[in-house]
């Protein structure tokens, strides 16, 4: 197991730039460049690391070559200066293994994992898939994400899950506050805040670190309110907190990789941009509605 897998602090789930070729898939085609700068951007702003191919890296839209790619490319640019947590989610646990294989002979220091996609796995369906998982040798984090996934990874199975050799963590996303010291309770596993609108509430719960969405757009914010937390000054992180809560409730909507990327262009950087199918632009409401969140978030970091 690796022992650079430490996940105390903020490791982004990366969005994905693309560029127009009518050639690629849906006439968008993966900006390796603009995803290394993204990634760079990040680790430069005191981001601990890197998540991609996540569903906020679209992971699902991508060719098998560019999926790879992507693990490549984000290795290559963080270069030691952080974590590299690949997202390994597929259908069933073959799939699963590949990408993880993948992913440990492209130098990923670990590896996200949801349960089975596109299917509602048993309890014994899950087991096998995360221990078959294990056998490839990297650092695991569960991903518990019953809104998407129907599959409920509750605190007892987290437990047995953390029985196997390198299941070292859990991404909370089941949005329920009550979720991270149910889990610490029955095993020692390293709790992780999954949903940004409910990252003050785990943190002061006692999770150890933060796998987030809207930091793609405010890195440099989101890397101040954990490390407010930890240092204990929980008054000045509540305020901050607070200034930034209303955008982040996004990361918990239906739209929520069109919405941060909308962000990212909205406060100024170029790492933004389109989805691929099947994810269409915003709405004109919700376009207003991000951009007035969005803007709200900046100009309380701009009067600071």
């Amino acid at each position: 197991m690796s022992t650079n897998f430490d996940l105390g602090g903020v490791v982004v789930a990366t969005t994905l730039a693309f560029k127009e070729d009518a050639a690629a898939p849906a006439g968008l085609a993966v900006d390796y460049e603009r995803f290394a700068q993204h990634c760079d951007f990040l680790i430069t702003n005191g981001c601990r690391g890197v998540g991609p191919n996540g569903s906020l890296g679209e992971y699902s839209s991508l060719t098998d070559e560019e999926r790879r790619k992507v693990i490549q490319v984000a290795v290559e640019t963080v270069a030691g200066r952080g974590i590299v947590v690949a997202g390994v989610h597929g259908p069933g646990w073959h799939q699963a293994v590949q990408w993880a294989q993948y992913a440990k002979d492209d130098g990923a220091d670990g590896v996200l994992a949801l349960p089975p996609t596109m299917y509602r796995a048993s309890r014994a369906d899950v087991i096998e898939h995360y221990t078959r998982l294990n056998d490839v040798g990297l650092p695991i984090m569960l991903y518990n994400n019953p809104i998407d996934t129907k599959v409920d990874l509750t605190p007892d199975l987290i437990a047995e899950l953390n029985e196997l050799e390198n299941v070292v963590a859990v991404k909370e996303f089941s949005t329920d506050a009550r979720r991270v010291l149910e889990i610490q309770e029955l095993c020692d596993i390293d709790v992780v805040a999954g949903a940004d609108d409910l990252l003050f509430e785990a943190l002061v719960d006692g999770a150890v670190g933060w796998f987030a969405g809207y930091p793609n757009a405010f890195p440099k914010e989101a890397v101040e309110i954990y490390d407010l937390v930890k240092a204990g000054k929980v008054t000045e992180a509540l305020e901050l907190y607070r200034a930034l809560v209303t955008v982040f409730r996004w990361d918990s909507k239906t739209e929520f990789v069109q919405a941060i990327k909308y962000s990212i262009d909205i406060a100024g950087q170029s790492y933004g941009g389109r989805t691929r199918p099947p994810r269409g632009p915003l709405s004109a409401d919700h376009e207003a509605r991000v951009r007035r969140d969005t803007e709200k978030a900046l100009a309380y970091i701009a009067s600071r």
